[in-house]
C-alpha cells in the first residue's frame, strides 16, 4: 500500500471543483433584490399614500351615503350613487360640456403646437430665445393664467374690449363664455405639446430630409414621407395625454368662470366639486369621481390597443 504525502493530499484538494450554485439562487441575488426594494421605497410610499390611496378611498366612499355635517354612521348604501346619477341630467349636461371642451381644446391644440414645434426646429435667427418665450405660459401656475386672462376679458377695462373697442361681458355671456375659456385653455397647455414635439422632431435625421429634397420631394412630402413617421408614436403619445388632461380640467375654469354663466362651463370635475364641498354630497360626488376615472381608463385603453395596433402593422 502506496502512502499519500500530505503535499499531494493538498494538491488535490486544492484542484478540486467549487461546490456549484445554482443560477439567481446565490447570497448575492437576494441581497441585490432587498436592496432594490430600499431604493424604490422612497419613489413609492408617496405615490400609495397621494395617489392609490385617496383613489381607493374615494371608490369606496361612492358606495356609502357620507355626507357633511351628518351626526348618522355613514351607512353602506352599494350603486344607489350611481342609480341617482344615470338620472342626472344635469351630470350628463356637464359631461357633455367637458367633452366640447377637450375636443376644442385638444385638437387645434395639437395642430398649432405641431407648427410651432416645426418653425422652432428651423435654423432661424435667435431661436434660443424663440424657444424661450414659448414655453413661459407652461411656467405660469394656472391660477395666474386664470387671473391674467380675466383681466384680459374684463368688460370695461379689458385688453381685448380696449383693443376691440367694445364693452362685451366675454365670460358672462352664454354665447361667449365656453368658446373664450377654450382659448384660455388652449393658449395654457400649449407649451407642454410644443416642447415634446419638438424633442421628437429633434431626432429625425436631417440626411434623410436632404436626401428627400435631392429627390424633388416638396415639403409637404418630406413631412408626410419623413417627419411624421419619425414624431408619430411621440405625437400620438402626447395628444392622448393632452386630451386626458382637459378632461380632468378644474383650476383654469374655475378661476376663469367657476363654471357659469347658467353652467354653460361647467366641466364634469367642477360639477363633482360642488356637490362635495357646496352640497356636501361626499358620496354622490365620489361616484361622479368613480365615472370620470372609468371614463378616463377607457380612453387610455382604447389608446393602447390602438398603439399596439399600428406597432404590430409597422
Amino acid at each position: 500500500m502506496i502512502p499519500v504525502t500530505t503535499a499531494s493530499a493538498r494538491s488535490d484538494q486544492g484542484s478540486a471543483p467549487p461546490p456549484s450554485t445554482a443560477p439567481g439562487k446565490g447570497p448575492g441575488r437576494a441581497g441585490s433584490g432587498h436592496r432594490a426594494w430600499f431604493l424604490v421605497l422612497p419613489a413609492l410610499i408617496p405615490i400609495l399614500l397621494l395617489s392609490v390611496g385617496p383613489l381607493l378611498y374615494g371608490i369606496a366612499l361612492a358606495f356609502t351615503d357620507s355626507q357633511a355635517g351628518r351626526t348618522d354612521p355613514t351607512q353602506w348604501i352599494g350603486l344607489l350613487n350611481f342609480q341617482d346619477l344615470l338620472r342626472d341630467t344635469l351630470f350628463w349636461e356637464s359631461f357633455r360640456i367637458g367633452l366640447v371642451w377637450a375636443v376644442a381644446v385638444s385638437v387645434p391644440q395639437f395642430l398649432l403646437a405641431l407648427g410651432l414645434a416645426l418653425l422652432l426646429n428651423q435654423n432661424l435667427r435667435f431661436r434660443w430665445l424663440s424657444r424661450a418665450l414659448a414655453i413661459v405660459p407652461w411656467a405660469m401656475p394656472e391660477v395666474v393664467v386664470g387671473i391674467m386672462w380675466r383681466l384680459v376679458y374684463h368688460p370695461d377695462a379689458g385688453l381685448l374690449n380696449e383693443t376691440l373697442g367694445t364693452h362685451r361681458d366675454w365670460l358672462g355671456s352664454l354665447s361667449t363664455a365656453l368658446p373664450a375659456v377654450v382659448v384660455v385653455g388652449i393658449w395654457a397647455r400649449l407649451p407642454q405639446v410644443t416642447v415634446t414635439l419638438l424633442a421628437g422632431l429633434s431626432n429625425v435625421p436631417r440626411e434623410l430630409h436632404e436626401a428627400a429634397a435631392m429627390d424633388g420631394a416638396g415639403a409637404w412630402r418630406r413631412f408626410r414621407a419623413v417627419t411624421w413617421p419619425a414624431i408619430r408614436p411621440i405625437a400620438l403619445a402626447i395628444s392622448a395625454l393632452s386630451f386626458i388632461w382637459n378632461v380632468n380640467s378644474f383650476a383654469l375654469v374655475y378661476v376663469l368662470t367657476g363654471g357659469g354663466p347658467g353652467g354653460r362651463t361647467r366641466l364634469p370635475m367642477l360639477f363633482a366639486y360642488e356637490e362635495a364641498f357646496r352640497y356636501g354630497q361626499f358620496g354622490y360626488a365620489a361616484a361622479m369621481g368613480c365615472v370620470l376615472v372609468a371614463v378616463v381608463s377607457i380612453l387610455l385603453a382604447v389608446h393602447l390597443v390602438a398603439r399596439l395596433k399600428g406597432d404590430d402593422d409597422a
